[in-house]
């Protein structure tokens, strides 16, 4: 299982469509973390001033169909646009009352 930060609004931007954050037209690649651990702290290092809901992303790998994973040191990449069959949960990130990271929910 990967796991790919997110704002809502992105993640609801274009349901109808595989998903792609500017980082894959910008970078090259979608960024991932390897655990929950690991997205926490992405969260609470790069969006911890980003309003609204703040989504972790559940992805198979074994989903992604034709889309590379690679390992770039502890995190992986993926070259490719998400499909989004291939995200088997969605969880939300919970944050305090200045913005920092404290755990993830299921989100309905």
């Amino acid at each position: 299982m990967l796991f790919h930060v997110v704002p809502l609004a992105d993640w609801s931007a274009d349901p109808g469509r595989p998903y792609a954050p500017a980082s894959l037209d910008s970078e090259g690649f979608v960024h991932c973390s390897a655990d929950e651990a690991a997205a926490l702290a992405v969260a609470d290092a790069h969006y911890r001033g980003t309003a609204g809901p703040l989504l972790v992303l559940c992805v198979d790998e074994t989903r992604l169909g034709g889309v590379e994973v690679r390992w770039e040191g502890p995190y992986p990449h993926l070259y490719g646009p998400v499909d989004r069959a291939a995200v088997t949960e969605v969880r939300e990130v919970r944050r305090d009352a200045d913005g920092r990271a404290t755990g993830l929910v299921p989100r309905a």
